[in-house]
């Protein structure tokens, strides 16, 4: 199982920053089995140019859930996943402070899409997932908000699995059958 995952806050990882938005697909190798996604209430304003990159606005959050409230919901859809984003320290590091913020410990095998898609399908002159996309006709709807990012992120790591010939992407073993 894999959960691609992406956020959107109000600054950088280190320090006070809080999540605004968050989308998370659970995706089996083959297909979408699971998604959930939410505006979220930072507790504090955002910072007028985050606005204006995602386009999320205070007012759009005055009434939304704050991460505690939705806490338990990120923990179960990420159980036994592994946690997948383009530029997974970024998203993974967020998700890990604001579970230690309400003391939940949240330990997940990551993969980075980034990493992957060098690797993977080297050679473009960008891994940003904009430019990446429009390299690999992978349509982006709503840049810079969660699930337009997080969905256009699960199109990418579906042409990585397609394309994966020497196991960079850790796969499901079959079941023995006695």
């Amino acid at each position: 199982m894999y959960c691609i995952v992406d956020v959107e806050t109000t600054g950088g990882v280190k320090g006070p920053s809080r999540l605004t938005e968050i989308a998370l697909i659970r995706h089996d190798g083959h297909q979408i089995v699971d998604e959930y996604q939410t505006l979220l209430n930072p507790g504090h304003p955002i910072p007028p140019f985050i606005s204006q990159l995602t386009r999320i606005t205070d007012d759009m959050v005055a009434n939304a859930p704050t991460f505690d409230q939705v806490a338990d919901r990120v923990h179960e859809i990420t159980e036994g996943a592994i946690f997948v984003a383009h530029n997974v320290l970024f998203d993974f590091g967020f998700l890990q402070k604001e579970m230690n913020w309400v003391d939940r410990e949240f330990l997940r095998r990551t993969l980075c899409t980034v990493r992957l898609s060098r690797k993977i399908l080297p050679g473009h002159p960008s891994y940003s997932l904009g430019k990446l996309c429009r390299s690999l006709d992978i349509p982006l709807q709503g840049r810079h908000r969660a699930y337009g990012d997080a969905a256009a992120t699960v199109k990418l790591f579906e042409m990585l699995l397609r394309h994966d010939r020497h196991g960079h992407i850790p796969r499901p073993k079959p079941a023995m059958i006695f």
